[in-house]
């Protein structure tokens, strides 16, 4: 545990001239604040406040008075940042004006459910799977959907161009105190998937945000632009972010059998999972072009069911290290990591509690997730578990910026729309 005088000792010793206040916004986006060593006094007596329009991208009129708190653990230099007055970072709870925490922070929902978690005996580990596309940028330095290799499924350089910069992302990650469990080239031209391992799951929503941040920085000194949009291109795969779950409780993993099965307490949260995933999609696939995604196919999952095999299974149960592991194949890149992390916590241990049975394993016919952001929208406001563990007042306000997102993407005219009917009518 990281003390205030801990903190300020590493900015005099590594020569640190800038850190970063970071929180994650609704929408699941990356804000900063930078000070400089001579405010870190007033930050880490919490006095630090900030519009909280930012919050909600001001597509929501909030004007509540806000602070950022430090969570001094989270401490870490920017490697990739000059090492001559460096830059660290610190990630930020967002509270009120009495040190409460904020109801519509993505951090505090996640903290929330952890915290009834561990009243009822659970601890739960995961570990995240993420996808993203490396392109190239145009002369001004705008993204593109352009790139020039033909690499697929595990392929090396030279086919794969982004072999270096992938690399360079896991050395800085694990310079910056992450353990990478793997990384590769993924099924589409220019996509990489890099795995962190498991941790305790406020560990790596935060982890996510900073991976994200680390990724897109060294891939911009390759001259690239690393995007986590699900499906960016029609004609290959899209990204996911698989979400591999282990439940412990009195220091045990309750998904593990004696007899090298799984338990039926992972059954259970399979049955949870199940149970709610119409509704967690709009969270776990929280845009528009997330159903892309997974109506296009790709081995993207689009029915609710599970397995122990198959790339098209919502759900897959595995053992690692003689482990048990819950992988949920349905969330995407785009989620915000509090957020879906969140929700895959209230559904499974709502399975878990209520002896939620799935269907049966490898079942060839099975339900479909919605097909839509809208239809998941208003699945997951009739689902109680998931609006008590978002809140009542946070799941009307994301509900209302969902549907009017989903507004004003029918109201453009796409080209598909032009190619198709413009010379026919």
């Amino acid at each position: 545990m990281n003390t205030k005088k801990d903190i300020m000792k590493i900015i005099e010793e590594e020569d640190v001239e800038f850190i970063r206040l970071q929180f994650t916004d609704v929408w699941g986006n990356l804000k900063n604040i930078a000070v400089t060593p001579g405010q870190m006094k007033k930050v880490m007596d919490n006095m630090y406040s900030f519009e909280s329009s930012a919050l909600f991208n001001d597509v929501y009129d909030y004007n509540e008075e806000i602070f950022l708190h430090p969570d001094l653990d989270t401490f870490v230099i920017l490697p990739w940042r000059p090492q001559q007055a460096k830059v660290g970072k610190l990630t930020c709870d967002i509270c009120y004006a009495n040190g409460d925490l904020c109801d519509f922070s993505p951090r505090t929902i996640l903290k929330n459910v952890i915290k009834k978690a561990q009243q009822k005996g659970y601890s739960i580990k995961v570990s995240p799977e993420c996808e993203f596309f490396l392109f190239h940028t145009d002369e001004n330095g705008n993204p593109t959907t352009m790139t020039h290799e033909k690499a697929g499924y595990l392929d090396v350089g030279p086919v794969d161009f982004g072999e270096n910069a992938r690399r360079e992302m896991v050395l800085t990650l694990e310079e910056m105190g992450f353990e990478v469990e793997s990384s590769h080239h993924e099924k589409a031209p220019a996509q990489h998937e890099i795995d962190l391992a498991q941790a305790e799951s406020l560990s790596t929503a935060d982890a996510v945000m900073t991976f994200k941040f680390a990724v897109r920085s060294i891939a911009k000194r390759f001259g690239l632009y690393a995007t986590f949009m699900p499906k960016p291109r029609t004609d290959v795969a899209g990204s996911g972010m698989h979400l591999n779950f282990s439940v412990y409780k009195d220091g045990v993993n309750i998904f593990d059998d004696v007899n090298g099965m799984i338990s039926e307490d992972a059954k259970h949260f399979i049955g949870g999972i199940m149970a709610h995933a119409e509704g967690m999609c709009a969270v776990t696939n929280p845009t528009v072009n997330s159903y892309k995604r997974i109506l296009a196919g790709f081995n993207a999952p689009g029915e609710i069911n599970w397995s122990c095999r198959g790339e098209k299974a919502l759900i897959r149960h595995h053992r690692n290290a003689d482990e048990t592991k819950i992988e949920l194949r349905f969330p995407d890149t785009s989620a915000n990591p509090y957020l879906a992390i969140a929700l895959c916590i209230a559904a499974g241990l709502d399975g878990i509690e209520n002896s939620l049975i799935p269907d049966q394993e490898d079942k060839l016919i099975a339900k479909r997730l919605p097909s839509n952001l809208m239809d998941a929208v208003e699945r997951m406001r009739k689902d109680q578990v998931l609006i008590e563990a978002l809140g009542k007042e946070f799941s009307d306000i994301y509900a209302q910026l969902k549907r009017s997102e989903c507004e004003d993407y029918m109201l453009q005219v796409s080209e598909w729309e032009l190619a198709t009917y413009l010379d026919r009518m």
